[in-house]
Protein backbone atom coordinates (compact mmCIF):
# COMPACT_ATOMS: atom_id res chain seq x y z
CA UNK A 1 0.00 0.00 0.00
CA UNK A 2 1.19 3.49 -0.88
CA UNK A 3 0.45 6.17 1.69
CA UNK A 4 -0.07 9.83 0.78
CA UNK A 5 -0.63 13.15 2.52
CA UNK A 6 -2.42 16.36 1.55
CA UNK A 7 -1.15 19.67 2.91
CA UNK A 8 -4.06 22.10 2.98
CA UNK A 9 -7.80 21.42 3.16
CA UNK A 10 -9.19 24.44 1.38
CA UNK A 11 -11.05 24.39 -1.92
CA UNK A 12 -8.43 22.42 -3.85
CA UNK A 13 -7.26 20.25 -0.93
CA UNK A 14 -10.77 19.08 -0.13
CA UNK A 15 -11.22 18.39 -3.83
CA UNK A 16 -8.09 16.23 -3.96
CA UNK A 17 -9.33 14.21 -0.98
CA UNK A 18 -12.72 13.81 -2.68
CA UNK A 19 -11.20 12.70 -5.99
CA UNK A 20 -9.03 10.05 -4.32
CA UNK A 21 -11.89 8.71 -2.19
CA UNK A 22 -14.46 8.75 -5.01
CA UNK A 23 -12.18 7.13 -7.61
CA UNK A 24 -10.44 4.79 -5.17
CA UNK A 25 -10.85 1.58 -7.19
CA UNK A 26 -9.79 3.17 -10.47
CA UNK A 27 -6.77 4.84 -8.88
CA UNK A 28 -5.67 1.61 -7.17
CA UNK A 29 -5.78 -0.15 -10.53
CA UNK A 30 -3.69 2.52 -12.22
CA UNK A 31 -1.16 2.68 -9.40
CA UNK A 32 -0.93 -1.10 -9.23
CA UNK A 33 -1.64 -1.29 -5.50
CA UNK A 34 -3.77 0.41 -2.88
CA UNK A 35 -3.28 4.18 -2.68
CA UNK A 36 -4.58 5.82 0.48
CA UNK A 37 -4.42 9.23 2.14
CA UNK A 38 -2.93 8.84 5.63
CA UNK A 39 -2.81 12.52 6.61
CA UNK A 40 -4.50 15.77 5.74
CA UNK A 41 -2.74 18.80 7.23
CA UNK A 42 -4.72 21.87 8.26
CA UNK A 43 -4.85 24.14 11.29
CA UNK A 44 -8.65 24.07 11.39
CA UNK A 45 -11.16 21.49 12.59
CA UNK A 46 -13.88 20.08 10.30
CA UNK A 47 -16.59 18.55 12.52
CA UNK A 48 -18.65 15.93 10.71
CA UNK A 49 -16.30 15.79 7.72
CA UNK A 50 -14.77 12.36 6.92
CA UNK A 51 -11.40 14.12 6.81
CA UNK A 52 -11.40 14.16 10.61
CA UNK A 53 -10.26 10.51 10.51
CA UNK A 54 -6.95 11.55 8.92
CA UNK A 55 -6.64 15.19 10.01
CA UNK A 56 -3.41 16.42 11.60
CA UNK A 57 -2.32 19.88 12.70
CA UNK A 58 1.37 19.00 12.78
CA UNK A 59 3.52 18.99 9.65
CA UNK A 60 6.12 16.86 11.42
CA UNK A 61 3.65 13.94 11.41
CA UNK A 62 3.88 13.87 7.63
CA UNK A 63 7.59 14.60 7.42
CA UNK A 64 8.65 11.92 9.91
CA UNK A 65 6.36 9.14 8.68
CA UNK A 66 8.40 6.94 6.34
CA UNK A 67 5.21 5.30 5.05
CA UNK A 68 4.19 8.57 3.38
CA UNK A 69 5.91 8.78 0.01
CA UNK A 70 3.59 11.10 -1.97
CA UNK A 71 2.49 14.54 -0.76
CA UNK A 72 0.09 17.07 -2.29
CA UNK A 73 0.89 20.71 -1.48
CA UNK A 74 -2.28 22.72 -2.01
CA UNK A 75 -1.73 25.41 0.62
CA UNK A 76 -0.98 28.26 -1.78
CA UNK A 77 1.47 31.13 -1.33
CA UNK A 78 5.17 30.91 -0.59
CA UNK A 79 5.24 30.41 3.17
CA UNK A 80 5.13 27.85 4.64
CA UNK A 81 4.53 26.01 1.36
CA UNK A 82 8.13 26.44 0.16
CA UNK A 83 9.68 25.22 3.41
CA UNK A 84 7.30 22.26 3.72
CA UNK A 85 7.82 21.27 0.08
CA UNK A 86 11.60 21.47 0.30
CA UNK A 87 11.72 19.40 3.49
CA UNK A 88 9.42 16.74 2.03
CA UNK A 89 11.58 16.42 -1.09
CA UNK A 90 14.74 16.20 1.00
CA UNK A 91 13.05 13.46 3.06
CA UNK A 92 12.49 11.39 -0.09
CA UNK A 93 8.82 12.21 -0.65
CA UNK A 94 7.46 13.26 -4.04
CA UNK A 95 5.43 16.49 -3.97
CA UNK A 96 2.57 17.43 -6.31
CA UNK A 97 1.17 20.96 -6.32
CA UNK A 98 -1.28 23.45 -7.79
CA UNK A 99 0.68 26.38 -6.33
CA UNK A 100 1.57 28.55 -9.34
CA UNK A 101 3.20 31.22 -7.17
CA UNK A 102 5.61 28.70 -5.65
CA UNK A 103 6.32 26.94 -8.95
CA UNK A 104 7.02 30.21 -10.78
CA UNK A 105 9.36 31.43 -8.03
CA UNK A 106 11.18 28.26 -6.97
CA UNK A 107 10.32 25.64 -9.62
CA UNK A 108 13.86 25.08 -10.93
CA UNK A 109 15.29 24.76 -7.42
CA UNK A 110 12.63 22.31 -6.24
CA UNK A 111 12.95 20.19 -9.39
CA UNK A 112 16.70 19.94 -8.76
CA UNK A 113 16.18 18.95 -5.11
CA UNK A 114 13.74 16.28 -6.26
CA UNK A 115 16.32 14.92 -8.74
CA UNK A 116 18.98 14.76 -6.04
CA UNK A 117 16.70 12.67 -3.82
CA UNK A 118 15.32 10.45 -6.60
CA UNK A 119 11.75 11.72 -6.21
CA UNK A 120 9.50 14.00 -8.25
CA UNK A 121 8.17 17.55 -8.06
CA UNK A 122 5.06 17.67 -10.27
CA UNK A 123 2.85 20.70 -10.96
CA UNK A 124 0.35 19.98 -13.74
CA UNK A 125 -2.40 21.90 -11.91
CA UNK A 126 -0.33 25.07 -11.53
CA UNK A 127 -1.07 26.43 -15.02
CA UNK A 128 -4.32 25.28 -16.58
CA UNK A 129 -6.28 23.82 -13.69
CA UNK A 130 -7.76 20.67 -15.17
CA UNK A 131 -6.22 21.22 -18.64
CA UNK A 132 -3.27 18.88 -19.28
CA UNK A 133 -0.44 21.04 -20.63
CA UNK A 134 2.66 20.52 -18.46
CA UNK A 135 2.92 16.79 -19.16
CA UNK A 136 2.41 17.18 -22.93
CA UNK A 137 5.23 19.76 -23.03
CA UNK A 138 7.50 17.43 -21.03
CA UNK A 139 6.69 14.30 -23.02
CA UNK A 140 4.56 14.48 -26.17
CA UNK A 141 6.14 17.67 -27.57
CA UNK A 142 9.79 17.07 -26.69
CA UNK A 143 10.73 16.45 -30.34
CA UNK A 144 9.47 19.90 -31.30
CA UNK A 145 10.91 23.36 -30.85
CA UNK A 146 8.02 25.35 -29.41
CA UNK A 147 7.69 28.54 -31.42
CA UNK A 148 4.71 29.93 -29.53
CA UNK A 149 2.63 29.31 -26.44
CA UNK A 150 -0.38 31.59 -26.08
CA UNK A 151 -3.26 31.14 -23.75
CA UNK A 152 -6.33 32.35 -21.95
CA UNK A 153 -5.05 31.33 -18.54
CA UNK A 154 -7.37 33.07 -16.11
CA UNK A 155 -11.01 32.05 -15.76
CA UNK A 156 -12.03 35.13 -13.76
CA UNK A 157 -11.03 37.67 -16.37
CA UNK A 158 -12.30 35.53 -19.24
CA UNK A 159 -15.70 35.34 -17.54
CA UNK A 160 -15.73 39.10 -17.04
CA UNK A 161 -14.75 39.88 -20.64
CA UNK A 162 -17.35 37.42 -21.95
CA UNK A 163 -20.09 39.13 -19.92
CA UNK A 164 -18.96 42.57 -21.08
CA UNK A 165 -19.03 41.40 -24.71
CA UNK A 166 -22.36 39.57 -24.61
CA UNK A 167 -24.39 41.70 -22.20
CA UNK A 168 -22.85 45.17 -22.51
CA UNK A 169 -21.95 45.29 -18.81
CA UNK A 170 -19.26 47.73 -17.73
CA UNK A 171 -16.14 46.69 -15.85
CA UNK A 172 -17.28 47.73 -12.35
CA UNK A 173 -20.62 45.91 -12.60
CA UNK A 174 -19.20 42.72 -14.05
CA UNK A 175 -16.51 42.63 -11.36
CA UNK A 176 -19.19 42.83 -8.66
CA UNK A 177 -21.10 39.98 -10.30
CA UNK A 178 -17.96 37.86 -10.59
CA UNK A 179 -17.25 38.43 -6.90
CA UNK A 180 -20.84 37.54 -5.96
CA UNK A 181 -20.56 34.26 -7.87
CA UNK A 182 -17.23 33.40 -6.29
CA UNK A 183 -15.27 33.74 -9.53
CA UNK A 184 -13.37 36.80 -8.31
CA UNK A 185 -11.77 37.41 -4.92
CA UNK A 186 -12.65 40.36 -2.68
CA UNK A 187 -9.20 41.70 -3.61
CA UNK A 188 -9.07 40.67 -7.29
CA UNK A 189 -5.78 42.30 -8.30
CA UNK A 190 -3.99 39.02 -9.05
CA UNK A 191 -6.61 38.28 -11.70
CA UNK A 192 -7.66 41.65 -13.13
CA UNK A 193 -4.14 43.12 -13.19
CA UNK A 194 -2.83 40.02 -14.99
CA UNK A 195 -0.46 38.74 -12.30
CA UNK A 196 -2.00 35.25 -12.26
CA UNK A 197 -1.58 34.54 -16.01
CA UNK A 198 1.85 36.20 -15.82
CA UNK A 199 3.08 33.52 -13.40
CA UNK A 200 1.53 30.81 -15.56
CA UNK A 201 3.17 31.94 -18.80
CA UNK A 202 6.47 32.20 -16.88
CA UNK A 203 6.14 28.52 -15.96
CA UNK A 204 5.29 27.49 -19.53
CA UNK A 205 8.14 29.55 -20.98
CA UNK A 206 10.55 28.01 -18.48
CA UNK A 207 9.50 24.55 -19.65
CA UNK A 208 9.66 25.51 -23.34
CA UNK A 209 13.15 26.99 -22.99
CA UNK A 210 14.52 24.70 -20.27
CA UNK A 211 15.72 27.75 -18.34
CA UNK A 212 14.41 29.93 -15.51
CA UNK A 213 12.02 32.69 -16.57
CA UNK A 214 11.35 35.22 -13.82
CA UNK A 215 7.74 36.39 -13.89
CA UNK A 216 8.88 39.84 -12.70
CA UNK A 217 10.55 40.29 -16.11
CA UNK A 218 7.35 39.75 -18.09
CA UNK A 219 5.49 42.81 -19.39
CA UNK A 220 1.98 42.61 -17.91
CA UNK A 221 -1.27 44.52 -18.44
CA UNK A 222 -4.65 43.61 -16.98
CA UNK A 223 -8.24 44.32 -18.02
CA UNK A 224 -9.05 47.24 -15.71
CA UNK A 225 -9.02 49.78 -18.55
CA UNK A 226 -11.24 47.80 -20.95
CA UNK A 227 -14.59 49.55 -21.57
CA UNK A 228 -17.91 48.81 -23.21
CA UNK A 229 -16.86 51.14 -26.04
CA UNK A 230 -13.92 48.84 -26.81
CA UNK A 231 -16.37 45.99 -27.36
CA UNK A 232 -18.43 48.09 -29.77
CA UNK A 233 -15.35 48.40 -31.97
CA UNK A 234 -14.43 44.73 -31.49
CA UNK A 235 -17.85 43.69 -32.76
CA UNK A 236 -17.38 45.78 -35.92
CA UNK A 237 -13.96 44.15 -36.40
CA UNK A 238 -15.43 40.65 -35.94
CA UNK A 239 -13.10 40.24 -32.97
CA UNK A 240 -13.23 39.22 -29.33
CA UNK A 241 -11.22 40.90 -26.59
CA UNK A 242 -9.29 38.39 -24.48
CA UNK A 243 -6.61 38.65 -21.83
CA UNK A 244 -3.85 36.66 -23.49
CA UNK A 245 -0.60 35.44 -21.98
CA UNK A 246 1.83 34.74 -24.78
CA UNK A 247 5.37 33.59 -25.29
CA UNK A 248 6.94 33.58 -28.74
CA UNK A 249 10.38 32.37 -29.76
CA UNK A 250 12.74 35.13 -30.87
CA UNK A 251 16.14 33.82 -31.93
CA UNK A 252 17.61 31.91 -29.00
CA UNK A 253 15.16 33.28 -26.46
CA UNK A 254 11.47 34.10 -26.04
CA UNK A 255 9.41 37.27 -25.76
CA UNK A 256 6.66 36.91 -23.17
CA UNK A 257 3.86 39.26 -22.25
CA UNK A 258 0.34 39.46 -20.83
CA UNK A 259 -2.17 41.96 -22.21
CA UNK A 260 -5.68 42.37 -23.61
CA UNK A 261 -5.76 41.41 -27.29
CA UNK A 262 -8.22 41.76 -30.17
CA UNK A 263 -8.59 38.21 -31.52
CA UNK A 264 -10.27 37.62 -34.88
CA UNK A 265 -13.03 35.05 -35.27
CA UNK A 266 -10.71 32.73 -37.20
CA UNK A 267 -8.27 32.34 -34.30
CA UNK A 268 -8.71 29.20 -32.12
CA UNK A 269 -8.86 31.28 -28.92
CA UNK A 270 -11.82 33.34 -30.17
CA UNK A 271 -14.43 30.83 -28.99
CA UNK A 272 -12.98 30.32 -25.49
CA UNK A 273 -15.59 31.94 -23.25
CA UNK A 274 -16.77 32.23 -19.65
CA UNK A 275 -14.54 30.54 -17.05
CA UNK A 276 -12.93 28.19 -19.57
CA UNK A 277 -9.23 28.37 -20.39
CA UNK A 278 -7.18 27.27 -23.37
CA UNK A 279 -3.53 27.01 -24.34
CA UNK A 280 -2.51 27.38 -27.99
CA UNK A 281 0.82 25.79 -28.91
CA UNK A 282 2.78 26.09 -32.17
CA UNK A 283 5.63 23.63 -32.74
CA UNK A 284 8.13 23.83 -35.57
CA UNK A 285 7.09 20.31 -36.68
CA UNK A 286 3.69 19.84 -35.03
CA UNK A 287 2.21 23.09 -36.28
CA UNK A 288 -0.81 24.34 -34.35
CA UNK A 289 -2.46 22.58 -31.42
CA UNK A 290 -4.81 23.71 -28.67
CA UNK A 291 -5.58 22.39 -25.20
CA UNK A 292 -9.01 23.43 -23.86
CA UNK A 293 -11.02 22.86 -20.71
CA UNK A 294 -11.92 24.01 -17.22
CA UNK A 295 -8.97 26.12 -16.16
CA UNK A 296 -9.97 26.48 -12.54
CA UNK A 297 -12.44 25.24 -9.98
CA UNK A 298 -12.35 22.75 -7.15
CA UNK A 299 -12.63 19.41 -8.94
CA UNK A 300 -10.87 20.18 -12.26
CA UNK A 301 -7.81 21.48 -10.38
CA UNK A 302 -8.04 18.67 -7.83
CA UNK A 303 -8.20 16.13 -10.65
CA UNK A 304 -4.90 17.42 -12.03
CA UNK A 305 -3.23 17.29 -8.60
CA UNK A 306 -4.53 13.77 -7.98
CA UNK A 307 -3.32 12.76 -11.44
CA UNK A 308 0.18 13.89 -10.54
CA UNK A 309 -0.06 11.95 -7.26
CA UNK A 310 -0.95 8.80 -9.20
CA UNK A 311 1.99 9.45 -11.55
CA UNK A 312 4.36 9.90 -8.61
CA UNK A 313 3.06 6.68 -7.02
CA UNK A 314 3.49 4.71 -10.25
CA UNK A 315 7.06 5.84 -10.74
CA UNK A 316 8.46 5.66 -7.21
CA UNK A 317 12.21 5.37 -7.32
CA UNK A 318 12.34 7.07 -10.74
CA UNK A 319 12.73 10.74 -11.57
CA UNK A 320 10.41 11.82 -14.37
CA UNK A 321 11.97 14.17 -16.93
CA UNK A 322 11.32 17.88 -16.42
CA UNK A 323 13.53 20.16 -18.52
CA UNK A 324 13.89 23.27 -16.39
CA UNK A 325 17.25 24.39 -15.05
CA UNK A 326 18.15 27.30 -12.79
CA UNK A 327 20.08 29.25 -15.45
CA UNK A 328 18.14 32.44 -16.11
CA UNK A 329 16.72 33.14 -19.55
CA UNK A 330 17.03 36.76 -20.61
CA UNK A 331 13.78 37.53 -22.41
CA UNK A 332 13.68 39.47 -25.65
CA UNK A 333 12.44 43.04 -25.08
CA UNK A 334 8.78 43.59 -25.87
CA UNK A 335 9.69 46.92 -27.48
CA UNK A 336 11.30 45.10 -30.42
CA UNK A 337 8.32 42.85 -31.21
CA UNK A 338 6.00 43.73 -34.10
CA UNK A 339 2.22 43.67 -34.37
CA UNK A 340 -0.78 45.83 -35.30
CA UNK A 341 -2.53 48.05 -32.78
CA UNK A 342 -6.15 49.13 -32.43
CA UNK A 343 -6.27 52.76 -31.30
CA UNK A 344 -9.13 55.07 -30.26
CA UNK A 345 -8.75 58.84 -30.64
CA UNK A 346 -10.99 61.89 -30.68
CA UNK A 347 -12.84 62.55 -33.92
CA UNK A 348 -10.88 64.83 -36.25
CA UNK A 349 -7.47 63.78 -34.91
CA UNK A 350 -4.76 63.69 -37.59
CA UNK A 351 -3.50 60.10 -37.51
CA UNK A 352 -1.26 60.39 -40.56
CA UNK A 353 1.79 59.78 -38.36
CA UNK A 354 0.74 56.11 -38.38
CA UNK A 355 0.72 55.88 -42.16
CA UNK A 356 -1.88 53.75 -43.99
CA UNK A 357 -4.36 52.96 -41.20
CA UNK A 358 -7.63 51.01 -41.36
CA UNK A 359 -10.45 53.10 -39.91
CA UNK A 360 -13.11 51.41 -37.76
CA UNK A 361 -16.47 53.08 -37.07
CA UNK A 362 -17.65 51.85 -33.69
CA UNK A 363 -20.65 54.16 -33.63
CA UNK A 364 -19.22 56.11 -30.69
CA UNK A 365 -19.92 59.83 -30.88
CA UNK A 366 -16.92 62.13 -30.86
CA UNK A 367 -14.27 59.53 -31.55
CA UNK A 368 -12.90 57.15 -34.14
CA UNK A 369 -10.91 53.95 -34.05
CA UNK A 370 -8.25 52.69 -36.39
CA UNK A 371 -5.89 49.75 -36.87
CA UNK A 372 -2.26 50.55 -37.51
CA UNK A 373 0.02 48.81 -39.97
CA UNK A 374 2.44 46.28 -38.48
CA UNK A 375 5.08 48.06 -36.39
CA UNK A 376 7.21 47.48 -33.35
CA UNK A 377 6.03 48.36 -29.87
CA UNK A 378 8.73 51.04 -29.72
CA UNK A 379 7.53 52.58 -32.99
CA UNK A 380 3.95 52.63 -31.72
CA UNK A 381 4.93 54.39 -28.50
CA UNK A 382 6.92 57.00 -30.40
CA UNK A 383 4.10 57.73 -32.85
CA UNK A 384 1.39 57.72 -30.17
CA UNK A 385 3.18 60.49 -28.27
CA UNK A 386 2.01 62.91 -30.97
CA UNK A 387 -1.66 62.09 -30.29
CA UNK A 388 -4.09 62.05 -27.38
CA UNK A 389 -4.95 58.35 -27.31
CA UNK A 390 -8.17 57.27 -25.58
CA UNK A 391 -7.14 53.62 -25.52
CA UNK A 392 -5.03 51.01 -27.31
CA UNK A 393 -5.48 47.25 -27.61
CA UNK A 394 -3.06 44.97 -29.43
CA UNK A 395 -4.33 43.02 -32.44
CA UNK A 396 -3.48 39.34 -32.89
CA UNK A 397 -2.40 38.29 -36.36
Amino acid sequence: MIKAAIMGYGTVGSGVYEVIRTNEKSIDKKVGEEFRVKYVLDLREFPGDPVMDVLTHNFEDILNDEEVTVVAEVMGGLRPAYDFTKRCLEAGKSVCTSNKELVAKHGAELIQIAREHNVNYLFEASVGGGIPIIRPINTSLTADVLLEISGILNGTTNYMLTKMANEGMDYADVLKEAQAKGYAELHPEADVEGWDPCRKIAILTSLASGKQVDFEDIYTEGITKITTEDFAYAKKMDCAIKLVASSKKVGDTYCAMVSPVMIHREHPLYMVNDVFNAVFVKGNMLGDSMFYGAGAGKLPTASAVAGDMVEAARYQGQTLPVFWDAEKLELAPVSETSRRFFVRVKEGTDVSVFGDVQTVDGGIAGEVGFITPVMTEAEYVAKAEALTVISMIRVEG
